[in-house]
């Protein structure tokens, strides 16, 4: 049960962001930027740093339903979209390419406080092809889920256990986004 008096049937950031339109808007314009914005990193990339920030930070809804959204993504990329729940388990030592590995571990230092983020790592990862609109969105998407995942968390939002309830936000989070107009 929430912790606070929100919307009925509405789970995860949902809720809130029903409850709060005021700070909805700004959170939802941000998921929007940094998810779906123009990038040198791909939307299903983007989802998997979310995802796998989620992850690390426990919070189940975020990464059930970002998963769900990057798996989508994937497969519209082309890509193979295990390589979400390979990230989710196994972190950087599952990722599809030496560029995403280093992206994922200065994704998990963020995640951790965001001091652990070396220039070694950064060096890293642009010898591995990440640019600087790369990391500058890495750090960002671990920074903001980190954020996202304690106010989901934080709340006691509704966590629902329906896995094919995931793959329907994540298919319409992939289709549609965030600021969607039929959100």
């Amino acid at each position: 049960m929430a912790h606070i008096t929100l919307p009925e049937g509405l789970p995860g950031i949902s809720g809130p962001l029903r409850q709060f339109p005021v700070t909805a808007k700004p959170l939802l314009l941000l998921a929007e930027t940094i998810l779906r914005g123009p990038s040198s990193l791909t939307m299903g990339e983007r989802e998997t740093i979310a995802a796998f920030t989620s992850s690390r930070n426990q919070c189940r809804f975020c990464m059930m339903s970002h998963a769900a959204a990057a798996r989508h993504h994937l497969d519209a990329e082309g890509e193979d979209r295990c390589l979400v729940d390979a990230v989710i388990a196994d972190g950087s030592d599952a990722a599809s390419s030496p560029k995403m590995k280093a992206l994922l571990a200065i994704a998990e230092k963020v995640q951790e406080g965001g001091k652990g983020v070396t220039a070694e790592m950064v060096a890293g990862a642009r010898a591995e092809g990440a640019d600087d609109d790369a990391i500058h969105l890495t750090v960002l998407i671990a920074a903001a889920f980190s954020m996202y995942n304690r106010y989901v968390d934080g709340l006691g939002t509704q966590q629902p256990d329906d896995i094919a309830l995931y793959d329907q936000m994540g298919a319409r989070l992939a289709e549609q986004g965030y600021v969607s107009e039929k959100r």
